[in-house]
C-alpha cells in the first residue's frame, strides 16, 4: 500500500500539524495523481463486507459541489487537526460519523468536501424529516403502479439503458409488467449496492426524525446490507430485477431481492444537538462535535465562492464573528448573502446598508 505524502498543515493554534495515517488532510482538493484504492488500508475484519458483483465508480456531480463548496481550485479548507482526525477515524474504521452542531456552520459540508477530495463521485443526500422512515432510506415500491400496468391502465417505466456492472437485465416477456421496474432505491440503499470504493452518504439532521429511526438504522449499518420483500417473493419468477437508483438515469441488477455493500459507505450524519441518539447508537458512530468557523476559515470560505475577493472583506468577517457570538450563533450563508450584496454594487456607505446588514444577520432564534 503507498502512503500519501501529506504536507505540513496548520493547527488550530498556528502550528504546524502532520499526521502520517491521515487519508483525508481537509483541502477540499482532488487528490494529485492517487487512487483512493491504493491507498486506504483494508477495513476491520468486523467491518469487512463481500457484497457483489462490483459496481464501477460513479461520476462526480461537479454542479451541486461547487454550489456548496465553491469552485474547485479556489477552496483551501483549514480544518481543525481534530475534526480531520475523526473524519480519518470514521473513514478508517468504516464507521458513520456523526457531527453535531448549532444550525448554519457547515456541517454538511463535510461529505461535500470529503467526496471532492477522495474523489468518491456523487454525494447521496438523505434530507431527515418526521415523516422518514428505514424504508423511504432504503427503497420506495409503486405498488399502485404496477398494478395499474398489470390491468393495462398505464405503461410500466423504462429503465434507462445503462450499464449495471455486467449483469445481464432480466429476461424478457412473461404475463405482465417487471416488479423491478417498480422499485427505485433511495439513497441509503444506494449507498449500500456493493461499489468498488466507498459511496458518500449524507444523513441530514437525523434529529429531525421520529424517534424509532436512529434505533432503526442500527441493523443496517451494522450489517451492511438490506432485503427488499417484494424482490424477495418474486425471485422464484425474476431472480434478476432490474431497479432504479437514486443516482439519475441509472438502473443496477438486485439478486435475489438482496442488497449487500463491498466497499462500506463514508457515512456523515448531521445533528443540530436537539435531541439525544439511544447509547447503542452512539456507539456506533464516531462522533464529532464542530465549533464556529473562525475568521480565517471565514475568509477562506468567502475566497471560495467569490474570485478576486480574498481580504477584501475582513472587516465585515470580524463584524460577522462578534454579532454571531453575541447573538447565539449566525449562519454562515447570512455572511455569503452580505458579501455578495458588496459584490453586486451595494456599497457600504449607501444609506440602506445598515438596514440590510440587520436584516441579513437576524438571529435565528425567530425573534423579531
Amino acid at each position: 500500500m503507498n502512503r500519501v505524502q501529506h504536507p505540513v498543515e496548520n493547527g488550530h493554534n498556528g502550528g504546524p500539524v502532520s499526521r502520517s495515517w491521515w487519508i483525508y488532510r481537509g483541502t477540499g482538493q482532488p487528490l494529485p495523481d492517487i487512487r483512493l484504492a491504493d491507498v486506504l488500508p483494508p477495513p476491520p475484519g468486523w467491518r469487512t463486507f463481500d457484497g457483489g458483483p462490483v459496481l464501477p465508480p460513479v461520476p462526480a456531480e461537479s454542479a451541486e459541489t461547487d454550489r456548496r463548496l465553491g469552485a474547485a481550485g479556489r477552496t483551501t479548507s483549514r480544518q481543525n487537526p481534530h475534526d480531520i482526525d475523526m473524519i480519518n477515524t470514521a473513514l478508517l474504521l468504516r464507521r458513520p460519523l456523526l457531527v453535531t452542531g448549532r444550525p448554519g456552520i457547515g456541517k454538511s459540508t463535510l461529505a461535500y468536501l470529503v467526496a471532492r477530495e477522495l474523489g468518491l463521485g456523487r454525494v447521496l443526500h438523505w434530507g431527515i424529516t418526521s415523516r422518514s422512515t428505514l424504508r423511504s432510506g432504503l427503497y420506495e415500491y409503486d405498488a399502485i403502479g404496477r398494478a395499474q400496468a398489470s390491468l393495462g391502465r398505464g405503461p410500466a417505466p423504462v429503465p434507462a439503458a445503462v450499464p449495471d456492472a455486467g449483469t445481464e437485465a432480466p429476461p424478457e416477456g412473461g404475463t405482465g409488467p417487471r416488479i423491478g421496474d417498480f422499485v427505485r432505491l433511495g439513497p441509503l440503499g444506494t449507498a449500500l449496492l456493493p461499489y468498488e470504493l466507498p459511496r458518500v452518504l449524507l444523513i441530514d439532521e437525523l434529529d429531525k426524525s421520529d424517534i424509532d429511526l436512529p434505533s432503526d438504522l442500527l441493523h443496517v449499518l451494522e450489517n451492511g446490507s438490506y432485503d427488499i420483500p417484494e424482490l424477495v417473493r418474486a425471485r422464484h419468477h425474476e431472480a434478476q430485477a432490474r431497479v432504479f437508483t437514486d443516482d439519475p438515469d441509472t438502473t443496477v441488477t438486485v439478486a435475489d431481492g438482496r442488497v449487500r455493500c463491498r466497499a462500506f459507505p463514508f457515512v456523515v450524519i448531521t445533528s443540530n444537538g436537539e435531541r439525544q441518539f439511544p447509547p447503542a447508537f452512539l456507539r456506533r458512530c464516531v462522533r464529532l462535535d464542530v465549533s464556529p468557523p473562525r475568521e480565517d476559515q471565514l475568509a477562506t470560505m468567502i475566497a471560495a465562492h467569490f474570485r478576486d475577493q480574498e481580504g477584501r472583506y475582513d472587516d465585515m468577517i470580524r463584524a460577522f464573528v462578534e454579532r454571531s457570538r453575541e447573538h447565539g450563533g449566525l449562519a454562515t450563508d447570512q455572511l455569503l448573502n452580505a458579501v455578495f450584496l458588496r459584490t453586486a454594487g451595494v456599497r457600504e456607505d449607501d444609506e440602506s446598508w445598515g438596514e440590510l446588514l440587520e436584516a441579513l444577520w437576524r438571529e435565528l432564534s425567530g425573534a423579531p
